[in-house]
């Protein structure tokens, strides 16, 4: 950990390289769980991938909030999460730009910080941007669109108001449903069932091991992006005093969607590759919202499709696509290598201008919706 604030400790990863890109890689997890799905164990762990691929890999570390963040927003979200992680960074390695990957709801974060950056003229400290099955237009929001109406919005504001923030169980009650969908009855049907393999225990522990919501952004994501779809309009979402507008984005973005995702169906997630203004990739990836993400080449499961053209319509796209086997972690290292920059000699933690402040993973990752 190099760096902490209220909202998030940034985790710096010791290379295993002698040279790395000079552009360092920062990763955004959703803050609803606990970034280690991308870290889990040695041999399906995507970070221990790209160390060794040679990037400097940065991760933010979300904090677990109680009471005392209840007023906390999706602003400061955006200020304390991407937008002081990218500052210290700099800090850390002396570059002012990066490549950024946000995950879930990382992604719609970093679609709406790099709309923020491009209004106030500052675009150019992110290289490239990498979305990970992200929802950006929620027209066609899937299974989770069914929990949020009118009712059930007020009753979750009403819950969150008596505490100040969301109960970690209580996201249990409608990710977690999508979730066991996604998650734990594929591998219930697959592995149990049919004997394919054996259940995979690291994915359940992390699938327990869910955060609080703070009450103001909560209700902010749920409804001006989930119910409103204000995020796509031009200037339907201000932040920090400045109306965003995704079209403005210029930043070469690659998209990887998973084909049996429920929480962010990837005909939805398509939808972004017709608004941005900057070069677009599309990747979609067999297998669901974790196991289609989290699926390394050794492995030698699942398959991907490419399209180098993004048409307008995602049927459109799958029509042209070409199948390949096993992971889409290559072919999206492929990508990001044209941004990365030359190589240097490696980087270790608190060689820069930040110190180490404790080991990795850090102290807030600890924190259970429990405590």
């Amino acid at each position: 950990v190099v760096y902490q604030n209220d909202l998030m400790q940034l985790i710096q990863y010791t290379p295993t390289t002698e040279t790395v890109f000079k552009r360092p890689l920062l990763i955004i997890p959703p803050w609803i769980n606990k970034y280690y799905i991308l870290d889990l164990r040695e041999k399906n762990s995507f970070v221990k991938w790209a160390v060794e691929q040679g990037h400097t890999v940065f991760i933010i570390s979300w904090v677990n909030p109680d009471e005392k963040l209840a007023r906390k927003t999706f602003d400061d979200y955006m200020t304390e999460g991407p937008l002081a992680a990218l500052d210290a960074i700099e800090k850390a390695t002396g570059e002012g730009d990066a490549n950024v990957i946000g995950y879930c709801l990382g992604g719609t974060l970093l679609a709406a910080t790099l709309a923020y950056l491009a209004a106030k003229r500052k675009a150019r400290c992110v290289a490239s941007a990498t979305f990970l099955t992200t929802m950006i237009d929620f027209a066609e929001a899937g299974e989770l669109g069914v929990f949020i109406d009118e009712e059930q919005l007020t009753a979750l504001e009403q819950k969150m108001s008596k505490k100040g923030y969301l109960e970690g169980a209580d996201m249990a009650t409608t990710f977690n449903m999508l979730r066991a969908n996604d998650l734990i009855w594929s591998f219930v049907v697959n592995n149990y069932l049919l004997g394919k393999e054996p259940f995979p225990f690291d994915l359940l522990y992390w699938n327990s091991d869910s955060t609080r919501m703070p009450a103001a952004m909560h209700s902010f994501y749920l409804r001006k992006m989930y119910q409103e779809n204000l995020l796509v309009k031009p200037g339907g979402i201000t932040l920090k005093g400045t109306p965003i507008d995704l079209r403005k984005i210029k930043t070469p973005s690659f998209f990887l969607s998973t084909k049996e995702d429920h929480i962010a169906p990837w005909k939805s997630t398509y939808a972004a590759t017709q608004i941005f203004s900057g070069p677009v990739t599309f990747v979609l990836a067999a297998s669901g919202h974790i196991a289609g993400v989290v699926n390394p080449p050794a492995a030698g499961k699942y398959s991907y499709w490419t399209n180098p053209e993004c048409p307008k319509t995602p049927d459109a796209w799958l029509n042209e696509a070409e199948e390949h086997p096993g992971s889409w972690w290559p072919e999206w290292g492929k990508w990001v290598e044209r941004y990365a920059g030359e190589k240097v000699p490696a980087r270790i933690p608190g060689t820069g201008k930040l110190e180490v402040i404790e080991d990795a993973p850090g102290s807030y990752v600890k924190i259970k919706a429990q405590d």
